[in-house]
């Protein structure tokens, strides 16, 4: 039987989503958790690896089990093992060829900027920040480049392991909320630390010291060391998954929870 789970973290304290020798990350606490509930050792697969610093509300995982329980008991009695940085939202028996990863057409993720000139104390590690005022409207022309299908080299890690840079992207979109900057993005796929790096650039066109069209441009040129500097992790949730809808999984939420409500 193959059971699929969202997962909601405050990745601060971790590093990071993938099982690590010494431990710390993410999938060390749900593994660790669901072997305490069920009383084997069960392997999960997620749909995106998320850094070291990262959140995610809408993380997907998968696992193969023979034991019996009904989907309550697995989000309940896993929950109880688990750390209070981590919870499991539900759970639902999918088809043997489901892929937590490979089924997925769309990924979504939320980057929070507090664009203001003091740091914050309360939402520390949940928010980056950039003291210089930004221009939105320019972002959002920059942003609007994005979309379509590209090779996104400029803004993949030199470590990234995806085997093509081509990706699809859907939405890219950046609003103001008071002093807080929202920016959604929904693609096919993302490469390593893709979504920093865009954020990265599109502050650089917020700050003036490139125009919107520079964007393109890093598309064209498909070359890291032309973008801006990656962006910290801090602001960063995977905030949904999408499927199709004979797998049976909830609709992603497209307005996300998220651990704060903005009060700037």
């Amino acid at each position: 039987m193959r059971i699929a789970l969202a997962v909601e973290y405050d990745g601060s304290g971790f590093r990071g989503w993938q099982k690590q020798a010494h431990g710390g990350t993410v999938q060390d606490a749900l593994q660790d958790a669901l072997q305490k509930f069920a009383g084997v050792p069960l392997q999960v697969v997620c749909a995106g690896r998320t850094d070291a610093g990262v959140h995610a509300t809408g993380q997907v995982v998968h696992f193969d089990t023979l034991i019996e329980r009904s989907l309550f008991s697995w989000v309940r009695g896993t929950n109880t093992f688990l750390p209070p940085a981590v919870a499991i939202r539900w759970a639902r028996v999918v088809a043997d060829d489901f892929h937590a990863r490979f089924s997925a057409y769309a990924r979504r993720y939320r980057y929070l900027l507090l664009n203001r000139p003091h740091r914050t104390g309360a939402c520390h590690g949940k928010v980056g920040w950039y003291h210089h005022p930004l221009d939105v409207e320019a972002m959002q022309v920059a942003a609007e480049l994005l979309l379509g299908e590209h090779d996104f080299s400029a803004f993949r890690a030199a470590a990234c392991q995806a085997r093509s840079p081509v990706k699809l992207m859907r939405q890219a979109d950046i609003r103001r909320c008071g002093d807080l900057l929202v920016f959604d993005f929904e693609a096919s796929a993302f490469l390593h630390h893709m979504v920093r790096n865009l954020v990265g650039s599109l502050v650089h066109v917020g700050q003036g010291k490139r125009p919107p069209e520079w964007i393109a441009e890093l598309l064209l040129a498909g070359d890291r060391r032309l973008a801006a500097p990656t962006f910290s992790a801090a602001g960063l949730y995977l905030v949904a998954v999408s499927y199709p809808a004979d797998s049976g999984l909830p609709i992603a939420d497209a307005t996300p929870f998220l651990p704060f409500v903005p009060s700037w």
